[in-house]
Order: C-alpha cells, then structure tokens, then sequence
C-alpha cells in the first residue's frame, strides 16, 4: 500500500481518504472497527462481503489479510467500480469485486468463506441462509442493520440457522464537529452488529 495514504498496520482508515459518490452509504471509520473486531479474521482468511458498497469493509479486511482473499459483492455497477478506484488507492489487491445480486451471484465461487459480512440488503434473510450453507465449520457470519425490523430478521435467521456464540453489538459514537463558534458532539448513526458461529 501506498505509504502516503495508509502507513499503518492498524485498522481505523479515516473516511475521508476514501473517495465517495454522492446518496452512496458508507460504514463509519467506528462502525467499521467493531465489524472487523467481530469478523476476527485470520491472516488468510476467505471473507465474502455482500453489499460491499464504497469498499472500506473489503480494503480494511484486504490489508488485515494479506494472505487471504476478499469477495466483494456489490449490485450496483457505478459503485463497484468507485470499490475498484478506491482497492486501487490503497493498493490493495487481494479483493475480488463481483457485480451482481446475492445470493444468486455467489453460486460461482469454489472456495469456501471462513468469514461472512452482509452490510444490508433487501433479502437479508435469503442471503444468510445461502452463504450459511457455503460457510465452513466454525467460520463466522455477521450482518449489519439499523432497523428494529432488520435486527429481528437476522435474529430470527440466526436462530433458524442454529448459529452458536450470537452477539448483538449497537454501536454509539459521537465526534466533535466545529458549529460556527462552537464544538459540538454529533451523533454517527447507530448501527446494529450481530455476529454468530457455525460449529
């Protein structure tokens, strides 16, 4: 990677170093440090993340697993390839981006995922139970949501799927912003982070 734009082998890449498109959501530099804690990747790793979006799951996991090889899925064609510019940016070349719909697009891939990340989705349910199936034994899975109605549906998946060691993260970060003459904290979106095991 570009020493310039990333030194360091710690996660936590600021937002701002990514490029972005406008109305395009993008996990928080936050947000994502406890998705990465939750994946606890290994360095080879075989990670698919479904709804990859801006790529900052994909890069940070890429970098922290340089031996292993991150599948990003993303249905959007313009987005996947803002994902490629950014891989691109931070040198990273262990991530391979499939644009398509899950779980429809996953058939092709031969290699087993020890890890599974699902950043949204409409069909959230459908997509853990497919990727559940492909998923090797004591590989983890976690999706991400910020609905009530979406905690419930991975809830109700990971029960139906008999996922072991379940936890439910919400994330709750404030940053200071500078108002005019004042600094304030403002609020980072909450998201919810489940995580579970397939032993």
């Amino acid at each position: 990677m570009t020493a310039s734009i990333w030194p360091y082998v710690t996660p936590g890449i600021p937002d701002e170093l990514f490029d972005r498109l406008p109305g395009i959501p993008m996990s928080k530099c936050e947000t994502r440090l406890l998705i990465l804690g939750q994946l606890r990747l290994r360095n080879d790793s075989i990670l698919w993340d479904i709804g990859a979006g801006t790529g900052t799951i994909p890069i940070e996991a890429g970098l922290l697993c340089p031996q292993g090889q991150i599948v990003a899925i993303e249905r959007d064609e313009d987005v996947a390839g803002l994902m490629a510019l950014n891989c691109q940016k931070f040198g990273v070349d262990n991530v391979e981006i499939i644009v398509g719909n899950a779980p429809e697009c996953l058939a092709n891939f031969t290699k087993t995922p020890d890890r599974i990340c699902i950043e949204g989705g409409r069909s959230v349910a459908d997509i853990l139970d497919y990727g559940w199936g492909r998923l090797s034994t004591g590989g983890r899975a976690i999706a991400t949501t910020n609905s009530l109605e979406g905690l419930y549906a991975i809830s109700a998946s990971f029960a139906k799927l008999q996922a072991r060691n379940v936890e439910v993260v919400q994330s709750s970060v404030n940053r200071l912003e500078t108002r005019g003459h004042h600094q304030v904290f403002a609020a980072v979106s909450p998201m919810f982070i489940i995580s579970g095991e397939k032993l």
